[in-house]
């Protein structure tokens, strides 16, 4: 155990994060929201009838995990599939007015995926989805491929955002497991899976699944302490994954520094509104404080601390650096408990 717990000494963190670089690989979409008044049901079924007052486009996805980073000061650069469609247009518009690096394959038959969110008094009433998740091949792979290999040298850590759209292959991950970073270092691969592609993900440095996914990841029900180190177990015996974090909603994180050192980490939400990207604001934490030189149990702590801001905003927020340290300074640290601490 360290000699001062890992909810502590965050005192330059903010600082510390700047200025990393991350890659983040996966599938981008575009996020719609619709927000307005539910004033009346609809004679026409019983559901509310939304009155949309305002409309918004936001980064989306792998997308998001990038906005993430750029909002707390780090370095990411993406690389993604879209259609040639008017969503894909206003994805690369807002990679542009944002300011962040990507790099973005066109293919001319495949469906940009949008998600569009229906909201009424800060409540998600609706989300209708329109997607593709067939697999790349082909050309587009290619491009994928050239491209992963042209921009890896820069970054020590990259992120797989797997949606299951079809971006996240056995040719991408084998093409990451080969990758060497400037001075021949193999970067740090963390994903944030989908248990369809379960099999793809052997030997990764980090694996961030939430519990539902973890147990569907094991086989088993990650339900409880004894079913969440159960199923943590069962996950680094199929995938020979490095370390693992599984994420508990309210709950917190389990965090498998290894099969025999097991903490949780609580929760430091104060007040939750939405969930929408809070997955993708915790990998993206992990990422940055890992490529700043934390370990995992103090990367989970900073990335519980912003994760607790993004639930008490309505729809796929960010966490500021200001935010990120008011949350620091005024929020009680967490008690992290060790679950399991066996050689």
């Amino acid at each position: 155990m360290p000699s001062d717990p890992p909810g502590r000494n965050f005192a330059d963190a903010v600082e510390r994060l700047a200025g990393v670089p991350v890659l983040v690989v996966g599938d981008v979409m575009l996020d719609h929201y619709l927000a307005g008044d539910a004033e009346r049901i609809s004679p026409e079924a019983p559901i509310p009838v939304v009155r949309v007052a305002s409309e918004k486009h936001l980064l989306g996805g792998a997308g998001n995990v990038a906005r993430n980073i750029a909002a707390l000061g780090g370095k990411p650069e993406l690389v993604s599939v879209i259609g040639a469609d008017d969503p894909g247009s206003v994805l690369q518009e807002l990679l542009s007015k944002e300011g962040l690096p990507g790099h973005l394959v066109v293919e001319k038959r495949r469906m940009t995926t949008i998600k569009t969110r229906i909201i009424a008094r800060n409540q998600q009433m609706l989300r209708v989805d329109r997607e593709e998740s067939r697999e790349l091949e082909g050309g587009s792979l290619d491009a994928l491929d050239g491209l992963l290999r042209s921009v890896a040298r820069r970054h020590g850590v990259v992120v797989v955002s797997d949606y299951g759209k079809g971006v996240v292959c056995a040719k991408l991950m084998d093409t990451l497991r080969g990758l060497e970073a400037e001075g021949g270092k193999a970067p740090l691969i963390l994903v944030d899976p989908k248990t369809v592609n379960a099999s793809l993900y052997a030997h990764a440095d980090l694996l961030t699944p939430n519990a539902k996914e973890a147990g569907e990841l094991a086989g088993v029900k990650a339900s409880g302490r004894d079913g969440v180190i159960k199923a943590g177990l069962a996950i680094f015996k199929r995938l020979r994954c490095r370390q693992l974090c599984i994420t508990l909603g309210a709950e917190g994180m389990a965090v498998f520094e290894r099969p025999g050192r097991v903490l949780h980490v609580p929760t430091v939400a104060r007040n939750v509104y939405d969930v929408t990207g809070a997955g993708d604001t915790v990998m993206a934490v992990l990422a940055m404080a890992l490529g700043a030189g934390y370990d995992l149990p103090r990367a989970s702590v900073l990335a519980n601390y912003a994760a607790g801001i993004v639930v008490g905003q309505v729809g796929a927020a960010v966490a500021s650096p200001e935010a990120l340290r008011e949350a620091i300074r005024s929020v009680e640290p967490p008690r992290v408990e060790t679950w399991l601490d066996i050689e």
